[in-house]
């Protein structure tokens, strides 16, 4: 059997990404000088700070990041919007109807996609 435990992003800065994660529920497990390993229930998310080399991509490459997404689900995703707005977690919109799916996105600090799915029954 396999099973999908997680993924690895490049970071510019570990002390810019890790508030941003814990901010949205994720907890910190293992930290070294370059790498953090997070967890959100059974999923992980690493984080491997490269500096520099992340700063100099160019614009293509900033710009395909967007659709590199790390996606959750949520129960009440208008009670997390709210939740955010009030603690002041920057989120562009509101929730919206994709027709296939109700989502909130929302980006990180090197631009990746944070995109929220509602969990709750139709």
């Amino acid at each position: 059997m396999i099973t999908f435990a997680g993924m690895s992003l490049p970071v510019t800065s570990l002390d810019r990404s890790i508030p941003f994660y814990t901010a949205l529920g994720f907890t910190l497990e293992i930290r070294t000088d370059r790498f953090a390993l997070l967890r959100l229930a059974t999923g992980t998310l690493g984080l491997l700070e490269l500096g520099t080399v992340v700063e100099q991509e160019d614009e293509r490459v900033r710009r395909l990041r967007t659709f590199v997404q790390v996606e959750l689900l949520a129960d009440d995703l208008d009670q997390l919007y709210a939740e955010f707005v009030e603690r002041g977690i920057q989120v562009p919109n509101p929730p919206r109807d994709r027709g296939f799916e109700r989502q909130l996105q929302l980006r990180d600090p090197d631009g990746f996609t944070v995109e929220f799915a509602d969990h709750s029954p139709r």
